[in-house]
This record gives C-alpha cells, sequence and structure tokens, in this order.
C-alpha cells in the first residue's frame, strides 16, 4: 500500500505499574486510525522506543501489524538498534513480521562519521526487500546528515523509498532533497508537524506526528489537498499553539501527548517510564487553556 498523509507515531501505553498494557495499546492503535490516522509507526521517538525491553519490542510489534492491517491501514515498524549486526537481526524481524516499511534511526550514540553511517545504512537496506524510511533527527540524535549522502544511498537502492525530515528548519533541507532523490521516492515532515502545510508547499507526501491528534493533523492534510488553505491554517495555528508549549523537549511532548490520549478517552492510563517529565501548575494550567482552544475541532 501507498504510504501517504497522516503517519502518527503509536504511543507505548503503560498501566500504574509500569507494565505495558498490550490490549489498551491496540485498542488506542484502532481508535487512531478510526480518527483519521492512515499509518501507524511503532517505536518513533514519540513512542519511548528507548524505554522497552527486547520481548515487549516483539509482542509490540505483532500487535502493530495485526491491528493496522485488520483496519485498512499501514504498519511502520522503526529500527534504532545501534549496531549494524543487531540492526540486520531486527531488520529480518520487522520484514517477517509483516510490517509495510521500516524506519531506520541512524546510529547516534557514539556518533559515528559520514562513511560508517553510509556503510550502516547502505548495509540495512541490502538485508531486506521491503521499503524503508530514513529519519533523519539531528536535534534528537546529534548527528547531521548533509542531503546529498541520503540521496547517493536513495540512487544505489530502490527500496530506500521515503525519508522522515526533522531538522530545524526542515525547508530547505526538503526542497534540496527534493531535487536529489529519483521522483518515485517521497519525503514525510516530522517534529511535530510544526512544518506541515510549508512541507506540503515543498512536495512532502505527509506528516509524521504524535498520537494523540490525529484528527486535527487529517483536517489539516484533507483541506491542503483540496486547496482550502485558509482552513489548513486556522486549524494548524490552533494545534501550533498548543504543541509550542508541550513540546519543550522529547519527555515534556511524550507526557502531554499521554495525558491528551486519555481525556480523549483512548488510553486507559497516562503513566510514563521513568525517569520522565515533572509537570507542575504553571505547565499544567497553560496547558489546559490552550487544549481547550483545540478541543472543538476534535471528531467527535
Amino acid at each position: 500500500m501507498k504510504i501517504e498523509g497522516v503517519c502518527p507515531i503509536a504511543p507505548a501505553v503503560f498501566n500504574e505499574r509500569g507494565e505495558v498494557d498490550y490490549d489498551d495499546y491496540q485498542n488506542c492503535c484502532e481508535k487512531l486510525i478510526q480518527l483519521g490516522a492512515q499509518t501507524l509507526t511503532l517505536f518513533g521517538i514519540a513512542g519511548e522506543y528507548y524505554k522497552l525491553d527486547g520481548e515487549e519490542e516483539r509482542i509490540l510489534m505483532k500487535r502493530s501489524v495485526e491491528v493496522c492491517h485488520a483496519n485498512h491501514a499501514n504498519c511502520i515498524i522503526s529500527n534504532t538498534k545501534h549496531s549494524t549486526e543487531s540492526a540486520i537481526r531486527r531488520a529480518r524481524e520487522i520484514e517477517d513480521s509483516g510490517a509495510d516499511c521500516m524506519m531506520v534511526l541512524p546510529p547516534f550514540f557514539l556518533k559515528p562519521g559520514g562513511a560508517a553511517l553510509f556503510e550502516h545504512i547502505d548495509a540495512l537496506c541490502d538485508s531486506v526487500k521491503i521499503p524503508l524510511m530514513f529519519q533523519y533527527a539531528p536535534d534528537q540524535t546529534g548527528v547531521a546528515i548533509a542531503p546529498d549522502v541520503i540521496a547517493k544511498l536513495a540512487a544505489r537502492h530502490q527500496n530506500l523509498a521515503y525519508f522522515k525530515i526533522e531538522c530545524k528548519p526542515p525547508g530547505n533541507y526538503i526542497s534540496s532533497l527534493t531535487k536529489m532523490i529519483p521522483a518515485d521516492r517521497k519525503i514525510f515532515v516530522g517534529n511535530a508537524g510544526f512544518q506541515m502545510i510549508e512541507g506540503v508547499h515543498r512536495g512532502a507526501a505527509g506528516v509524521m506526528p504524535g498520537p494523540s491528534m490525529p484528527d486535527l493533523y487529517r483536517k489539516v492534510w484533507d483541506a491542503l489537498l483540496a486547496g482550502n488553505e485558509e482552513e489548513a491554517e486556522r486549524v494548524h495555528d490552533k494545534l501550533n499553539a498548543l504543541l509550542n508549549h508541550i513540546r519543550q523537549n522529547v519527555e515534556m511532548i511524550i507526557h502531554f501527548e499521554k495525558r491528551i490520549l486519555k481525556k480523549r478517552g483512548l488510553i486507559r492510563c497516562d503513566a510514563c517510564r521513568h525517569p520522565g517529565f515533572v509537570s507542575d501548575l504553571v505547565y499544567d494550567d497553560l496547558f489546559e487553556r490552550l487544549y481547550r482552544q483545540v478541543e472543538g475541532e476534535f471528531v467527535r
């Protein structure tokens, strides 16, 4: 299936004891698709992948593919392993799971250089036949990669089909990469969809935000496809006002995305595994006021 449009990151859903609630996770994924998500992405940065163990990952992979395909949506699974050897093993597990695409987060713990990164992605592209998505998130990883390096990889590998761009600012990078890659490859806007409208104008095929408000992103997406810029900007402005407050760092946006999911009845418990963001009355008060401004836009 073609991947495009609104492709949120699936949340990690825990109970009060910090255990993965697999049934509630699957129920949440089904509701997100009903609210307009066209694809779900497992193990994104906003999905707390770094707080999960191996067995939890394997169960979530299976559950994610099942719920997406049962609801006629695509499933992307991110490969976040830092060694090439373990990443290749995970790549084959992802392909065997039935996922529609594998996203690749470049190894960043020891900040490998350009040649090492190229070889890592090159090996992963060779290891499987399913489509790959390259995630470029230098603010989160500290690893900067020039667009011509990514373009060389795309020229070598037909299955390197998608690119999630979330540098700051992303605009020029998206435009530059678009000119360098084959015409059949697609670019997605990350970074919570902050620059979603600009990204689409630059040729992006979709957005990959957090999980709590897929219906708002879908409103913006559908309005852009219909040529209704005024409606797209109206909804996006409300969304960005809230995002501007809750995404001051990764753990903060995860905390508040889960709070929104719970307020909307999409998950039972909004717990995050420790360590995590701890809110206070000032953060909470501003969140509640901004949340009320977007609440009226939700699909009921």
